[in-house]
């Protein structure tokens, strides 16, 4: 960080990261196996040294989580933090071979990939070959080789997964999945009306003008949009000052 970004602060030279569980692996299918999905996704997590973790609700590729699917899901990292230790040691697998070699290859396919990324605009700055990959649709690529390349193993059966294409049979009944009625919808809308009529507008057209004077420089925009939303200005009214600078992503054709 220090060498090769420029990094300059201790703070910034740190590792610092957050861990979702995959929504990618939940499956439809006998649900209720995404609890053991989710809880061995989360302990790898922790295992890896992870700061802040969020794990999904078993029920969320079918709908938004009922509250008993959201608190199975908190009560899956509690019963990690309070019932293995595994979050009193300090790199529990450390000097594993396994996990070591993994470390290594994961480093050297990482540093490949940036590699990349640079060489994808002027060669010498990150930013120019993220905004051309943007542009040209080479990271959309990217996801959809990787997609293709996990149902490929599926159709071929390189891999498994259970309930899906393994182990079909099953005795689980059908989960009571959350259904929002169009009165809760009503309520919502009447009550985001209220809380506009309610705020400082002059306040949130100020902050959203700050927003678009920095859009148009090299300035920060993350102090001007946090004082755009502590005014209560929307995510839709700050996204469409920014709209107004930069267009909205369209995806390239690509053959």
């Amino acid at each position: 960080m220090r060498d090769v970004y420029g990094a300059t602060s201790p703070r910034s030279q740190q590792l610092r990261f957050h861990t979702q569980t995959a929504g990618v692996s939940l499956t439809a299918a006998q649900p209720l196996n995404n609890v053991v999905r989710t809880a061995i996704e989360a302990l790898a997590a922790v295992l890896g040294g992870t700061q802040s973790l969020h794990t999904n609700a078993l029920d969320e590729v079918l709908a938004l989580p009922t509250a008993q699917a959201a608190q199975l899901a908190l009560r899956t990292q509690q019963v990690i933090l309070e019932e293995t230790g595994v979050a009193d040691v300090i790199d529990p697998l450390g000097g594993s071979w396994f996990v070591e070699a993994l470390t290594d290859r994961v480093d050297a396919e990482v540093e490949s990939l940036l590699l990349s990324i640079k060489n994808l605009g002027d060669g010498t700055s990150m930013t120019s070959g993220i905004l051309r990959g943007i542009e040209d649709g080479w990271f959309i690529s990217k996801i959809a080789e990787s997609s293709f390349e996990q149902s490929r193993a599926l159709d071929d059966g390189e891999r498994g997964i259970v309930g899906v294409t393994r182990h079909l049979a099953s005795l689980a009944d059908p989960l009571e999945i959350l259904r929002i009625s169009v009165e809760v919808e009503r309520d919502q809308v009447e009550k985001l009306k209220s809380r506009r009529a309610a705020r400082n507008e002059n306040l949130v057209q100020e902050t959203l003008k700050e927003i678009s004077r920095c859009a148009g420089t090299s300035e920060n925009l993350i102090p001007p949009m946090i004082a755009a939303a502590r005014a209560e200005a929307s995510l839709g009214e700050i996204c469409d000052v920014l709209r107004e600078h930069w267009p909205a992503w369209r995806e390239p054709s690509r053959f």
